[in-house]
Parts: structure tokens; C-alpha cells; sequence
């Protein structure tokens, strides 16, 4: 028998949304954005090397990845506001589903989020 909290309800899915940004300030001007508008409770930014191929060519360069935590019903709200924003020409912007998450960290992200 499981004494853990049930996980969130379905129709409070919570998704992690990410896209990836030339540079660090791009990274916290969309950040900051995303949370005022409340479309997002939680922005992470974090360093990394990506390695693709653009315009036939083999590119590899540092980038900046924005992970934002947010209600699954916001997608498209959120992938309008960071299409909107962003500085490249072909985004990458994604979302993964929240499969279990902490019951009280759910609900702040809840409360953060416009419904």
C-alpha cells in the first residue's frame, strides 16, 4: 500500500517547456517575460553546447537553454509568446509532460500560472 500524494489531476498537466538562446541575456529577458505575463511559475537557464546541422552545414556553438515550468494548457499561449521573442529564425521549442510531480510544488506552479 502507497502512502504517497496522488499525482496531479489531468486536467492540471503540468509540462516543462523548452527552447534554446543565442546568449544569456536572451535567456532572462524571455524568462522574465514568461513569468510576468504568467505563463510560466519557473524559468531555468543553463549553459550548453549544441551541435546541428543549419544550412548544410555542421554547427556547434554554446547556447543558453530556457526551461520553463508551466500548466500544459498554457502551451499555446507560451509558444506564442516565446515565437514572438525569440531572436532566431527557426526556434527550437518543445514541451515534455510532467509524468509525477511533488503535490505541493504542483500546486505552486498551479497558483503561480494564470488559468
Amino acid at each position: 500500500m502507497s502512502t504517497a500524494a496522488p499525482a496531479v489531476p489531468p486536467a492540471e498537466a503540468l509540462i516543462a517547456v523548452i527552447t534554446t538562446l543565442p546568449d544569456r541575456a536572451s535567456a532572462q529577458a524571455l524568462a522574465r517575460a514568461l513569468l510576468e505575463g504568467g505563463l510560466a511559475a519557473c524559468a531555468q537557464i543553463s549553459e550548453i553546447e549544441s551541435v546541428y546541422r543549419w544550412d548544410g552545414a555542421l554547427q556547434q556553438e554554446l547556447e543558453f537553454r530556457l526551461l520553463l515550468k508551466t500548466r500544459a494548457a498554457l502551451y499555446p499561449a507560451v509558444e506564442q509568446a516565446l515565437r514572438e521573442r525569440h531572436p532566431y529564425e527557426l526556434p527550437a521549442i518543445h514541451a515534455l509532460g510532467l509524468q509525477a510531480v511533488y503535490p505541493p510544488y504542483a500546486d505552486w506552479v498551479l497558483a503561480q500560472t494564470r488559468p
